[in-house]
């Protein structure tokens, strides 16, 4: 499979990807999917891992933007309160947020026995899109096991994307989606920066997705009420406050709304944004501590990088996603495929 820009589609932008135009250009950003097929799964789990270390000790900061409230995720409210993020975030289906919560609280006590009992609890994160009309989801599939494999496989570098992990069994605007991917390269300052999207796609309205370039594809599908949802997770090395991180967060919904989405009354619309820069401390040594941030003068640059890559992000979970069959019957197409058959003059 090829990635949009293989295929010519080059998102609105002026900002440059990344080496990889993954989501792990941002240093030490790691990614891992544990895949699940057979006796009716289609789904699976995704890792992103925020840095090498523990995360419950050194916190990243982070914020939170929920565009449309329907979903079934765990662990925002402490996000949107502390402004941080205490573990990996798994990706999972919406059946499958209890059993990667108990994976992240078990792998989070291991290495911190203190959890619960000496010190705070821990806020396990886990984000979820409903897989149900490819997947069986009702046979709960996913298992605490399976986050661990994701978690395991985490790694830098290159970022399997399509129908891989939790973007197993997932649409989007009448065709085949899942995982996709994206970064860009920022200067500020005399200093390079890196902002990098991974997201799960599942929304959109068939028939409501328009390319860069302006055509709008046709999955001849019929135009069903929205009822997926969409997690953006973003990562960066930028040093930022958490206000604004929420504010980075909240312009994925412009790039989501270049695709053509409206953020409908059943599709759970969610942006998480992390940085790298500036941890904090579980165990701080000092009463007070000092943050380097980003001037608000300077911030239109993350913004624009927030919509190209969400943009961009989910046009490579489109592209490299295979034809699938759904469970009652119908074919959700790749856009990989009606890219072929009607190539650009």
């Amino acid at each position: 499979m090829k990635t949009a820009r293989e295929w010519g589609l080059m998102p609105e932008g002026r900002l440059e990807p990344g080496p990889g135009n993954t989501i792990t250009d941002v240093a030490g950003v790691a990614v891992g999917h544990r895949s699940l097929r057979g006796d009716g799964r289609f789904t699976g789990v995704t890792a992103i891992v925020p840095h090498a270390g523990d995360p419950f000790r050194l916190k990243p900061r982070a914020a939170v933007e929920v565009i449309n409230g329907f979903g079934k995720s765990a662990g925002l409210m402490q996000v949107a309160e502390l402004g941080t993020i205490e573990t990996p975030i798994l990706l999972t289906n919406t059946f499958g947020v209890a059993a990667c919560t108990e994976a992240l609280i078990r792998r989070a006590i291991a290495a911190n026995p203190a959890i619960g009992r000496k010190t705070s609890t821990v806020n396990a994160l886990v984000c979820e899109c409903n897989d149900g009309s490819i997947n069986d989801i009702q046979s709960l599939a996913v298992t605490p096991a399976d986050a661990e494999a994701a978690l395991d496989a985490a790694k830098p570098g290159p970022v399997e994307q399509g129908a891989v992990g939790a973007g197993s069994g997932m649409t989007a605007f009448g065709f085949k989606a899942g995982i996709g991917t994206a970064s860009r390269l920022m200067r500020i300052g005399k200093r390079n920066f890196t902002l990098g999207t991974l997201m799960l796609a599942n929304f959109g309205a068939a028939g409501d997705l328009v390319l860069p370039d302006g055509r709008r594809p046709d999955p001849r599908a019929p135009a069903n009420p929205e009822r997926g949802s969409v997690i953006v997770v973003m990562a960066t090395d930028l040093p930022l406050g958490d206000r604004q991180l929420q504010r980075v967060a909240r312009r994925g919904g412009a790039g989501l709304a270049r695709l053509g989405a409206f953020w409908g009354h059943g599709s759970g619309d969610v942006v998480l944004c992390f940085t790298t820069a500036d941890p904090v401390e579980h165990d701080p040594a000092k009463a007070f501590s000092t943050q380097e941030r980003l001037a608000d003068d300077h911030i239109d640059i993350a913004f624009r990088g927030a919509a190209e890559t969400t943009q961009e992000a989910v046009l490579n979970a489109l592209c490299m996603a295979p034809a699938t069959p759904a469970r009652n019957g119908r074919l959700y197409p790749s856009l990989a495929d009606w890219l072929k058959e009607n190539p650009l003059p």
